[in-house]
């Protein structure tokens, strides 16, 4: 059966890889001249390109049984997409106050880490289910928490605190982050360019919902 394996690709295996993202939008003509537009996906959907570049014969290998052992499109593992990464801009370092993930009710303890996409109503709401371990920061009415009033589940994104916030206090947090993927592909094309030299064909990635 399928799984997710809560490790992740190695960077220095997508240098030279594209990112991207795609969305599924159903547009139908009317007899009027205008459109009726729909989409069946709530969020956008994220898709890599990666393995494209001249490598060692070792890094070749090691994307090699990194494919292996997710046995191709099996499993997903974590990726960290090289333009969005960080709850905040990819310039700045994460604040605890970078994402709003809900308001305090006196009782509840429990929130999901989460990225804004856009201002206002317009703004699409990203579940993040694959913080990095170590980096999240919390803030409780825009006072950071210390370590110990907080914990992380970094394979749910849940955060979890110590004692229930007033109601009306807003939580947020700041974190690093991987994208759930998956190999799009079960098959590996690798090519011998010289002495310690290979060229793997293009690795394509999608992301998966966790």
């Amino acid at each position: 059966m399928s799984a997710f394996h809560e490790t992740r690709l190695p960077l220095r295996l997508a240098f030279g890889g594209t990112s991207g993202i795609e969305r599924r939008t159903e547009v139908v003509g009317l007899a009027s001249g205008f459109e009726r537009r729909s989409s069946p996906w709530a969020q956008g959907r994220r898709r890599y390109l990666i393995g494209t570049a001249s490598r060692s014969l070792d890094e070749a290998a090691e994307l090699v049984a990194f494919f292996e052992a997710r046995r191709g499109r099996l499993h997903g593992f974590r990726f960290r997409d090289p333009a969005d990464f960080k709850s905040c801009a990819p310039s700045a370092a994460p604040a605890p106050a970078d994402q709003a993930l809900g308001t305090g009710d006196g009782t509840r303890t429990l929130f999901q880490l989460v990225k804004r996409y856009g201002a206002g109503e317009e703004a699409v709401v990203r579940t993040i289910a694959k913080p990095q371990a170590g980096t999240v920061r919390v803030a409780v009415a825009g006072v950071e928490q210390a370590a110990g009033a907080f914990a992380v589940d970094v394979a749910s994104g849940l955060v979890s605190l110590a004692a229930a916030p007033a109601a009306g206090a807003v939580v947020s947090a700041g974190f690093l982050f991987d994208t759930p993927v998956r190999f799009d592909l079960d098959r590996l094309d690798v090519t011998l360019e010289g002495f310690g030299a290979a060229r793997v064909g293009a690795v394509s990635l999608v992301e998966v919902r966790v």
